[in-house]
């Protein structure tokens, strides 16, 4: 008797539980016996009865694990655990056969020894062979459906009716109204200088800015506001202050946070650009596409977004397949997790292993959203810049420069360039089909060699890609350094090694088969670019070392001609003046590049996209069914582009769906975020969760009007999504410009303010009081961007992060720029809740703890602070003690004392220096709280 088979696997090789499931059906199938070809199986006589016998009484209509068994579009769906139950025409790819065969014991169905006997098995896979067929049911289709509110169109609601000029307050009024509230009275001209610069730039005022600022508000107080805000909006220090926000969504940080923890170097060039988008208002969707495809357009700092996350290098990862295929899948849920939280306000990453249990997020939406960022991988490269970029300016000068220096230098012979992270060896071009080097110590480690020729100089002839074969002698070959790892493209951890013996005979070298005759004219080879590229502050480990090597090609007649050599083994006549001249010379004009010009930045890597499969209960040793790049399908998330569309073009599209209309998500969770670092709290008060879980808008019709002025082009020049105009708009209302002072009958109804009866104080964030007492001193470096300054340790790839100097005039700039590391106590800020950067923080929790005194009090830099506070207090107050202690007041609290505080600082300074006053003023509420 012949048996029917299936026809095609649509499984992975790769995955050995892909191919087990895949043979055992071909097993049922073909050996069972009880379905001939060309048998029909009947769904009502053949199939029905298995489902009715052994499944519904479980799986119906809001059954168990959300699967349902009497309706055919459910079960292309599947249950919460987002795998289809049925693929018609796919045995192997229907997660039916894996629980009704008892794969996995944990989904075993019917549970434990019920199993369903095995002819009603082999008709299974046989109905679903011949696609499933349900009478009545063939043309149904699943519509996965939301009441939830932040899933819904944004509405455009009609402002109430009211006397307040401001739209905001409006809508705050009447919900005040309903509950029989009121705004609180106006706050007073110092409370708002202090308040609005803090929220808007992170600095406090100077107390000559208070005074101006008082004294215009007694002539035009509305006028005096209206030209503070502006003020505070164009100044350089408001991007600074913003930019910090944003980090702390997306994890933003400076080392990776593994075990190794390595510094991620010229990472803080992102940071800059952040800084610099705030400042220059650019517009919010404009920024997010830069932050996913800015590589597209001239940005590519930007993508430092994708790979802000924390991640575990291949060097701590190992080599295990398994469990580098695991760490790449946990690299893109740290992308998933940063996307999701900074621009959808969603937990994203919830479906990673099943649906998502609260909202309309499946698995399938996890892994096809993945898909979009398949071709990013955590890593540095040379960020594409715009022409006009100063960076890449000075390259393009230094890089003509370079070319001349080295068209004079070739005439003496060949040569090497040392730029740190390997070297170049230049020679006269040179047609061959095979290349040797061979390395003239008795051992050798290289991540990777390649080969230029003069007419595409970015071509490396050497790749495997380019259907080069490599040899070397499989005697000389190191246990896990393969040979294949010298032209794979790869930089890093993956290393070609090879030992010889201490004899000159056996010394390690490698071939090159070119599959035609090509033209060379330099090799570029490194041992460990990867730390060049990403990693700094690591002992002995940020420059490229190689064991000295001659390169020789093959001619025609078979023999070998030695073409270069390393300098120590050039013949060359090293007392010719004008080869040393330029030797000197282009070395310099290299040094300059490496420091002047495009900077390798740790704003990830590009890498060919991996087809993306659905993770079986998110392993990926478990690869499902194939998806490709969409958004979440409830957002209408197809993003029109072929299948297989590259890397950058699903980026693009990606990045313009998250602002277009069929999106309700994006408006809605920037103006709440805004919301959120103006009053304390959003309006959504979760500000990264508007799923199910998350809190209920406390005002909704308030949030989508400010979603849809955010989102609209202003009336006044055209432009739309402006952070800028819609922080604006906030602190002028008079909600924003309330006192804070508690009411008895707004803490009856209202005790935490949501409604905003009153202005919500508040604590600082570490940054602002760290800030805040090196503008009393006056020592604050105000100048914006650059590196971070240093006060951790240099170390071993393995040591910990040590703080070795937290104080000092090189430390004296805005903590936004201290070198921001993930595991690390900084020893001072860190307990006023400076993130770890290893969670999504997109609100900061508020403690108060012992040791928050304690530092305030007695740390280096309060101890050192304060005498320079003292220092300015008595030098501005020429001696006078009395007006000395006024002048601290004023520095600190941004007034003057009352006759009590006077006298007990007098009664103070009498015994203690007067910097011990300035450090209990430092430890007061006044001076850390927003009024």
């Amino acid at each position: 008797m012949k048996y029917q088979r299936l026809k095609s696997f649509d499984v992975p090789l790769r995955s050995p539980s892909g191919i087990k499931l895949a043979w055992l059906v071909v097993l049922l199938v073909c050996l069972s016996g009880n379905v001939a070809v060309g048998q029909q199986v009947d769904f009502e006589n053949d199939i029905a009865p298995i489902f009715e016998y052994n499944c519904v009484d479980c799986h119906s209509e809001d059954g168990e694990s959300g699967l349902n068994l009497e309706s055919r579009a459910n079960m292309l769906v599947g249950g919460d655990s987002g795998l289809p139950t049925i693929v018609p025409g796919k045995p192997e790819e229907s997660y039916l056969m894996d629980v009704v065969n008892h794969i996995d014991e944990e989904m075993a169905m019917p549970p434990g020894d019920d199993k369903i006997p095995q002819d009603e098995i082999d008709l299974l896979v046989a109905w679903i062979q011949q696609g499933a067929p349900w009478p009545g049911q063939m043309d149904d289709v699943f519509e996965q459906t939301t009441d939830h509110w932040s899933f819904q169109p944004v509405s455009n609601p009609q402002v109430p009716e009211s006397e307040a000029a401001n739209p905001i307050d409006a809508f705050l009024l009447q919900t005040l109204k309903q509950q029989k509230l009121s705004y609180s009275a106006p706050a007073d001209p110092r409370t708002m200088i202090r308040r609005a610069s803090i929220v808007l730039t992170g600095l406090p005022p100077t107390p000559e800015e208070i005074a101006d600022f008082e004294s215009a508000s007694r002539q035009n107080a509305e006028l005096a506001y209206e030209m503070l805000i502006d003020r505070l909006l164009s100044s350089p220090h408001f991007g600074e202050r913003w930019a910090q926000h944003w980090l702390d969504v997306i994890r933003w940080a400076e080392t990776n946070g593994s075990e190794s923890n390595m510094y991620r170097k010229n990472a803080w060039v992102y940071r800059d650009y952040v800084v610099q988008a705030f400042n220059e208002d650019k517009p919010y969707d404009q920024f997010l596409f830069e932050q996913i495809a800015g590589d597209s357009i001239g940005c590519g700092v930007a993508t430092g977004f994708l790979v802000a996350g924390p991640h575990v290098p291949a060097a701590t990862v190992g080599q295990e397949p398994s469990a580098r295929r695991q760490a790449r899948a946990d690299r893109m849920d740290e992308i998933l997790q940063t996307v999701g939280a900074s621009a959808l306000g969603l937990t994203i990453g919830c479906a990673r292993c099943h649906n998502h249990k609260f909202d309309p997020i499946s698995i399938k939406d996890y892994y096809s959203m993945s898909a979009v960022f398949q071709d990013v991988e955590f890593g540095s490269r040379l960020p594409e810049l715009s022409a006009d970029d100063p960076r890449q300016v000075r390259g393009d000068e230094l890089w003509s420069e370079i070319v001349a220096a080295r068209n004079e230098l070739i005439a003496f012979g060949p040569f090497e360039e040392h730029w740190k992270a390997w070297r170049t060896i230049h020679f006269q071009p040179a047609v061959t089909n095979e290349v040797r080097i061979s390395f003239l110590w008795e051992s050798v480690i290289v991540d990777e060699l390649e080969i230029f020729g003069p007419s595409d100089v970015s071509r490396n002839l050497a790749l495997s890609d380019e259907d080069t074969v490599v040899e070397s002698p499989e005697e000389m070959a190191i246990e896990r350094q393969e040979l294949f790892k010298i032209n794979d493209g790869e930089f890093g951890t993956e290393h070609w090694g090879a030992r010889g013996e201490n004899d000159s005979n056996t010394k390690p070298w490698v071939t090159f088969k070119f599959s035609s005759p090509q033209e060379i004219n330099r090799i570029r080879i490194s041992s460990n670019r990867e730390d060049y590229y990403e990693t700094d502050f690591l002992e002995k480990m940020n420059e490229g070392h190689i064991t000295p090597y001659r390169i020789e090609v093959r001619e025609e007649d078979g023999s070998w001609r030695q073409v270069a050599a390393t300098p120590r083994y050039q013949r060359l006549d090293e007392n010719n003046e004008a080869r040393a001249e330029g030797m000197t010379r282009l070395q310099d004009l290299v040094d300059q590049l490496v420091l002047d010009g495009p900077q390798p930045t740790f704003v990830g890597r590009f890498v060919p996209p991996a087809t993306t499969y659905v993770f079986g209960r998110g392993s990926p040793e478990n690869p499902r069914n194939e998806v490709f790049a969409a958004a979440p399908d409830l957002l209408a998330g197809d993003l029109n582009i072929d299948d297989d569309a590259n890397g950058l073009e699903r980026r693009i599209a990606f990045a313009n769906w998250l602002s277009s209309p069929a999106n309700p998500l994006t408006a809605r969770v920037a103006v709440n975020r805004i919301w959120h670092h103006i009053f304390g709290r959003g309006i959504v008060a979760t500000t990264s969760d508007f799923g199910a879980a998350g809190a209920p808008p406390t005002h909704p019709e308030l949030l989508d009007w400010l979603a849809t002025e955010f989102a609209t082009p202003s009336r006044s020049d055209g432009t739309a999504w402006s952070s800028k105009e819609m922080i604006r708009m906030i602190v002028m209302s008079k909600a924003f410009r309330q006192a804070s002072l508690p009411r008895q009958d707004g803490i009856s109804v209202d005790a935490d303010s949501a409604l905003l009866w009153r202005f919500p104080p508040r604590r600082f964030e570490a940054e602002v009081i760290r800030d805040s007492i090196l503008v009393a001193s006056g020592s604050l470096n105000p100048v914006v961007g650059g590196e971070s300054f240093r006060i951790h340790n240099v170390k071993k790839r393995y040591s910990q992060w040590e703080v070795v100097d937290n104080h000092g005039p090189e430390t004296w700039r805005r903590m936004l720029y201290q070198e921001r590391m993930r595991r690390v106590d900084d020893q001072m800020f860190t307990a006023f809740d400076f993130p770890d950067c290893g969670q999504v923080r997109a609100r900061r929790p508020i403690s108060t703890t012992p040791l928050q005194a304690l530092n305030l009090m007695n740390s280096r830099f309060v101890l050192e602070q304060a005498e320079l506070i003292a220092a300015r207090a008595n030098a501005e107050a020429d001696g006078d003690i009395g007006e000395a202690i006024k002048r601290c007041f004023e520095l600190l609290l941004g007034r003057a004392p009352d006759a009590q505080e006077l006298q007990a600082c007098l009664d103070v300074t009498a015994e203690e220096d007067l910097s011990l006053v300035c450090r209990a003023l430092i430890n007061s509420n006044e001076f850390v709280f927003l009024p």
